[in-house]
């Protein structure tokens, strides 16, 4: 199988790419924003390729870097996606994007990615594999971050969060790390989808 190409971009048509290798043009299929990015640039550029086999066909699919190719793979593992799909979310969102999108169920941002709709994108945000993906690009902080911590009430939004974000893998001292970050910058009686979403964002820095 091959695992990288590198060569001249020839020509770009509608989600895909002919990459001139030596004189020979493989054909292969790129999101938006990777065809965005070989054609900002002159010169040999480097391709990872995921090859795909299928009764009719091989086809090539290029990524410009290891994270765009992992959420590929993720999103392969989600049923009715498939490899034409995959790369439609990754057109509308860059790995850390989607991933974000995921952990945080942003369920409307992602069924307005182009062509995607709303119960594919609600089968990508309730797929296991993809939570512990998007999750998995998280690196919580070692320490606290210079946010002191206070005891949790129990029935409310930082428990909640902090609920939430045990529910989707980390471990109770990053969770409430994050959770305090958050709180510190949003103030009191702040919401609670919008303390979640900061308290992802805060668990991986």
């Amino acid at each position: 199988m091959i695992g990288s190409l590198k060569g001249f971009v020839e020509s770009t048509q509608d989600g895909a790419c002919v990459l001139d290798v030596q004189g020979v043009g493989y054909l292969v299929a790129c999101s938006r924003k990777t065809l965005d990015r070989l054609t900002a640039h002159v010169g040999i550029q480097k391709l990872l390729i995921e090859t795909r086999v299928s009764q009719d066909a091989i086809t090539l699919y290029g990524f410009l870097d290891a994270s765009e190719r992992e959420a590929f793979r993720a999103l392969n593992e989600v049923k009715t996606v498939g490899p034409q799909k995959a790369l439609l979310v990754l057109s509308g969102l860059a790995p850390d994007q989607l991933a974000k999108a995921i952990a945080a169920k942003e369920r409307k941002r992602l069924s307005e990615v182009k062509g995607l709709g709303a119960a594919t994108a609600n089968r990508v945000i309730d797929e296991p594999a993809m939570q512990k993906w998007a999750v998995g690009r998280a690196t919580p902080e070692e320490d606290g971050g210079g946010v002191p911590l206070a005891p949790v009430a129990p029935e409310t939004p930082e428990a909640d969060a902090i609920s939430a974000l045990l529910n989707l893998g980390l471990k109770r001292p990053e969770a409430e790390r994050a959770v305090a970050r958050a709180k510190a910058q949003l103030g009191e009686g702040s919401e609670l989808n919008a303390l979640i979403t900061l308290a992802l964002r805060e668990s991986a820095r």
